[in-house]
This record gives structure tokens, C-alpha cells and sequence, in this order.
């Protein structure tokens, strides 16, 4: 028996360092939380920050928090082209190499040399759900959704266990657009082939006249 997991449209949003935050919005600033994320202890803040690339910027965008050890931008694929900037797939956290942007605050601006990134979809889930589903930390699954004509199945998505998660699956706008037609969209892990085994492979083999 699986489960149903919940299926969470992030939007672009930014994590800040609490050394680019005092730079862009003051040395006795702080957040201010506005709503509660699904995430424990995750929140949105009040505070909002302009985020520009060679080609493009995009006004108000979302803080969230708590603060953050390095500073990341997380935008759909759709949002770094109307920035001007290289669309690099990234696990949250994973930032070496990624492309950076200029921020602008109410009290300065700066420009980070990188940190960011396309978020890869992933699933936050406890242990106990891990094992429930017979599958563990930074394992990559597919997820079939729910939807109404327009349901996908997504491979590549990166399962993150801790005690401190709950159980839901995140995609970007671009993403949700392509299925989601539910206001409560859910989707479920389906065993397609063992984790060893990638979608490049499964090509090769259809490729090659290799049916499984």
C-alpha cells in the first residue's frame, strides 16, 4: 500500500544569509514572519527583495526563513530565461557553480556570485514514511499525480528524509502548470524500475528496440 503525498507548488522565492540580509535591509533589521510554511519552521516573511539578471528582473519577490548559512535564489526554468540567466538544476543547498544575480533591498544592494538555482523536485517525508514506501534519503523515485486530463509522471525526484519534515512533494510554477488542474493536488510513488536504474537508460533501451 503507498501513500498519498500532497504536492506543493513553490514559487520563486529567495533564502538570504544573515550577512546579505543586514546589507540589504540594515544592521537591526530582522524577518518578520507572515505565514507559516508546511515545512516546520519554514515561514514567509513580510520582507521582500528585487531580483535582477542581465535580462530581467522580478519585483516583491518572497523571503523565506528562518536565515540561512548562504544566500540562494530559487527560480522555475520559465523565470531564468526572462531573467538572461543559465538554468541550473540544483538540489536546495547544492549552489557550487551556479550562476549569481544582484539583489536590491530597501537599504543597499549587492551582487552574489552564485547561488541560483531551478530547484529540483523533491519529497520531504519522516523516516517512518521512508520505510513505509521502501525508500531512504537522496534516492530518486518517479510520482505518478492525480490530475483531470492532464496527469504526469514525474521522474527524478529526489526524496529527503528527516524526523523534522512533513510529508510533501514540491515543484516550481512550471512544473504545476504542466498537471495540476486540482486545487488539492496529490501524486504517489510508483516502482517503475529498480534505483539504479535512470530515465537516460530507459531511453536508450526504447531507442534500441529494448522493451521492458
Amino acid at each position: 500500500m503507498s501513500i498519498k503525498i500532497p504536492i506543493e507548488t513553490s514559487a520563486r522565492h529567495i533564502h538570504l544569509s544573515e550577512k546579505d540580509f543586514r546589507i540589504l535591509f540594515g544592521e537591526n533589521a530582522q524577518l518578520h514572519p507572515e505565514k507559516e510554511l508546511s515545512q516546520p519552521g519554514q515561514y514567509l516573511s513580510r520582507e521582500r527583495l528585487t531580483v535582477r539578471g542581465p535580462k530581467g528582473s522580478f519585483e516583491n519577490m518572497a523571503i523565506l526563513g528562518p536565515l540561512r548559512s548562504e544566500t540562494q535564489v530559487e527560480l522555475s526554468l520559465t523565470d531564468t530565461r526572462k531573467a538572461g540567466l543559465p538554468g541550473i538544476i540544483r538540489q536546495s543547498g547544492d549552489i557550487a557553480g551556479t550562476p549569481g544575480c544582484m539583489l536590491c533591498g530597501p537599504m543597499g544592494e549587492l551582487e552574489i556570485k552564485r547561488g541560483v538555482i531551478v530547484a529540483k523536485r523533491h519529497i520531504h517525508m519522516t523516516p517512518s514514511e521512508a520505510a513505509r514506501l521502501h525508500v531512504h534519503d537522496n534516492q530518486e523515485v518517479f510520482v505518478l499525480t492525480k490530475s483531470y486530463g492532464r496527469a504526469l509522471i514525474y521522474a527524478d525526484v529526489v526524496v529527503r528524509v528527516n524526523w523534522n519534515f512533513r510529508l510533501a512533494m514540491h515543484v516550481d510554477t512550471d512544473e504545476a502548470n504542466a498537471f495540476s488542474s486540482d486545487k488539492d493536488p496529490y501524486g504517489v510513488i510508483v516502482q517503475l524500475f529498480d534505483e539504479n536504474y535512470n530515465t537516460d537508460m530507459w531511453i536508450e533501451e526504447v531507442l534500441s528496440g529494448i522493451q521492458r
